[in-house]
């Protein structure tokens, strides 16, 4: 009977044991992997520069336009890159997308600025902008708005994350003619 009892006491502290060991296993590679990615920098993405050579109405609502941007896209991480899988740029007039473009995926290493230049030409109906196009032009600027749509991985090391994404908007004021310098602005990110 001693034998007996002291086997079933037995197994509990041995499943305890294993359980215990596969917990504090766990919580050493969760530590890991957080001293690998530490700090986690926000990745930062601006407008540098916006040109409108044609940007016009027509009575029949018809936007023709020919719009050039320059995003700058900064990754400040020390250990981790970034892989842009798709990158889909919009173009938007007083909230009405007008164009947009596929960029060439790329990726972009620790420390790393990278220049992403869309370029949107072209002609598209927007009903109703003509009010707002003309109090624009009045004022010498015109409302615009750039939106990345992101299919993007981090890497650290030899780890890859898996596809997420996140949505970038930019939203600037580019002058009328070139008398009137472009300011930088910063974009906003959702993930």
């Amino acid at each position: 009977m001693g034998c007996f009892s002291s086997i079933v006491c037995c197994v509990p502290k041995c499943i305890f044991k294993i359980i215990l060991s596969i917990l504090v296993a766990i919580g050493i590679a969760v530590l890991i992997v957080w001293l690998i990615l530490r700090p986690i920098n926000p990745l930062k993405y601006q407008v540098d520069n916006a040109s409108l050579t044609q940007f016009n109405v027509t009575g029949n609502d018809m936007l023709h336009y020919d719009l050039a941007v320059d995003l700058n896209l900064r990754n400040p991480n020390t250990k981790i890159g970034v892989y842009y899988d798709q990158i889909e740029a919009r173009a938007f007039y007083d909230g009405q997308r007008f164009d947009s473009v596929m960029l060439t995926p790329f990726y972009q290493g620790h420390k790393n600025t990278t220049i992403l230049r869309p370029v949107f030409k072209g002609q598209h109906l927007l009903p109703n902008v003509l009010g707002e196009f003309n109090q624009d032009k009045a004022d010498g600027k015109f409302n615009v708005e750039v939106k990345l749509y992101l299919k993007m991985r981090f890497k650290a090391g030899l780890v890859k994350t898996t596809r997420f994404g996140p949505k970038v908007k930019c939203q600037f004021q580019v002058p009328v003619g070139s008398s009137t310098a472009f300011t930088s602005e910063k974009c906003d990110y959702d993930w």
